[in-house]
């Protein structure tokens, strides 16, 4: 008897598929969409609710991209990464899902941060960080006031240049501890850093300070279960396990650019429009082609920078175990002081561990995971040999597993699982350059937003710009990006009616 092989990400490759994923597919859609992130998944179903034929293709057998879950054996599932998002995530889903999936959304009960420059937990609302502010940091109302009602004054159109860095010197000049508490869960949420531009801060800032941190009941598995289904009951095809290589586009006798299709697992799919959810960069270089584009354009893409990627510590405790509360989200870190890039660090002292307690999925057998992210440059990860791969895979879990015995004693003697995942995994999983779990800084937006302009059909749905990152910013470019396509799709069919 052959034992089973056990594919090991991006040490083994993928395992070779057994059957044709596209054998139901049809010749040619009115939309296909690539890839199945929370952007990708919005978009497709706003455009099936609206009565397109739209197709789905995801490169990996399990959809929702970073929104999505592993299991393990001993009863462990793990999310994939940090799953906190804001509360305008519930009108989101109401909006362009249901409600079932939005009134699974539930905050979380507690945040808390331990650094040596403070310690204590919070409910993460505008509210309780401006008690903070003024009783713990020792900062005058007026100032703190102040600071909210200049985040509230922002306009994204605004020509500003000013760095999120220069705001908080601004209204809080020398107070390291403060910049700390403002930026460091943010730098979390979206890779973002002080050198980035303020209004990208405000926006999402703002977002959270509303109401709190928010996560699914459930767990992802339970969110995408959801979504599938409703993607099926609005006529949405899906299909996995589908590696698109070329989105195919041609061009008019009068020059002009025109997506008709992608090249899927070997095989032509016409359609009217595409969207992808890949990678802006990706999409632009790998999937079209530099070749339709503009040179200005091109050069102006070539230019985006990527944002950072991160590391993952997947921890499950022993079925019939527990831990009693500690919080839900723990923002730690034994520097002494805060910048922005040393979150990055090759060899870091901060980290975030996500705790979750068998409430979070109240329909499965009780387990506790712990999942424990650090931001990482790809850069140092990139270029080690196999073995220095896994002796620094190996020294990243140690590291972790020490700082989480010192938050939670006794701990390491209930653990059964530890798995560890790198910026080359998020690559290989994703397909995205430099394993980026972040997207792109803020001027992928408007590359992002010009792609139809270049390439007629083209449109682009995924993280890029920073504000456009995390689950809140990801989903809601999704639904703006599925009105633009909308729009395109009923210009054709007027076309073709006024052509008759």
């Amino acid at each position: 008897m052959t034992e089973q092989r056990y594919y090991k990400g991006s040490t083994d490759g993928k395992k070779p598929l057994t059957h044709d994923p596209l054998a139901k597919c049809r010749g040619a859609y009115d939309l296909i969409v690539i890839g199945s992130g929370l952007a990708g998944l919005t978009a497709a179903n706003v455009l099936g609710r609206a009565g397109h034929k739209v197709a789905l293709f995801e490169q990996h057998y399990n959809y929702g991209g970073l929104a999505t879950w592993f299991k393990r054996r001993g009863g462990h599932v793990f999310d994939i990464s940090l799953h906190g998002f804001p509360h305008g995530m519930v009108k989101t889903c109401r909006k362009y899902w249901t409600a079932d999936i939005a009134g699974s959304i539930v905050r979380l009960d507690g945040v808390r941060f331990d650094n040596p420059q403070f310690r204590f937990d919070t409910e993460f609302t505008r509210e309780d960080f401006t008690r903070k502010l003024v009783e713990v940091f020792g900062l005058e109302q007026s100032r703190v006031e102040g600071f909210y009602e200049a985040l509230r004054a922002m306009d994204f159109f605004d020509p500003s240049t000013e760095t999120t860095g220069e705001m908080f010197q601004r209204f809080f000049p020398g107070r390291n501890d403060v910049h700390r508490l403002l930026m460091e869960p943010i730098s979390y949420a979206n890779g973002s850093t002080l050198d980035d531009p303020a209004i990208t801060y405000g926006i999402v800032f703002s977002n959270f300070m509303s109401k709190g941190v928010f996560t699914f009941t459930g767990g992802t598995d339970r969110l995408v279960k959801a979504m599938r289904a409703e993607l099926v009951r609005n006529g949405v095809e899906l299909f996995n396990s589908t590696e698109v290589e070329r989105i195919v586009v041609e061009a008019s006798p009068q020059g002009e650019r025109r997506v008709v299709g992608v090249q899927a697992n070997g095989r032509f799919v016409a359609a009217k429009a595409v969207l992808s959810n890949a990678n802006v960069k990706s999409t632009i270089e790998r999937l079209v082609g530099a070749e339709h584009f503009r040179p200005e354009f091109l050069a102006q893409a070539r230019a985006v920078r990527l944002n950072t990627s991160s590391c993952q510590v997947y921890i499950g405790l022993r079925e019939g175990t527990s831990i009693p509360f500690v919080t839900d989200l723990l923002f730690t870190s034994r520097r002494p002081t805060f910048t922005s890039e040393a979150l990055c660090d090759f060899h870091g002292e901060s980290r975030t561990f996500s705790f979750y307690y068998p409430k979070g999925r109240p329909d499965q057998p009780p387990h506790h995971a712990i999942v424990s992210s650090t931001n990482a440059r790809f850069e140092d990860w990139a270029h080690l040999d196999q073995a220095a791969y896994e002796r620094e895979k190996a020294r990243l879990e140690r590291d972790t597993l020490a700082e989480l015995e010192h938050h939670v004693p006794g701990v390491s003697a209930l653990i059964d699982h530890v798995e560890v995942a790198t910026p080359r995994t998020f690559a290989f999983y994703t397909e995205h350059p430099a394993g980026t779990s972040f997207g792109t800084k803020f001027e992928g937006l408007a590359v992002s937003t010009g792609l139809p302009d270049e390439v007629r059909g083209l449109f682009h749905a995924g993280s890029v710009g920073i504000i456009m990152s995390g689950w809140l910013g990801a989903a809601n470019y999704g639904a703006i990006a599925a009105n633009k396509v909308d729009a395109f799709l009923h210009s054709l069919a007027g076309a073709a009616a006024a052509a008759r």
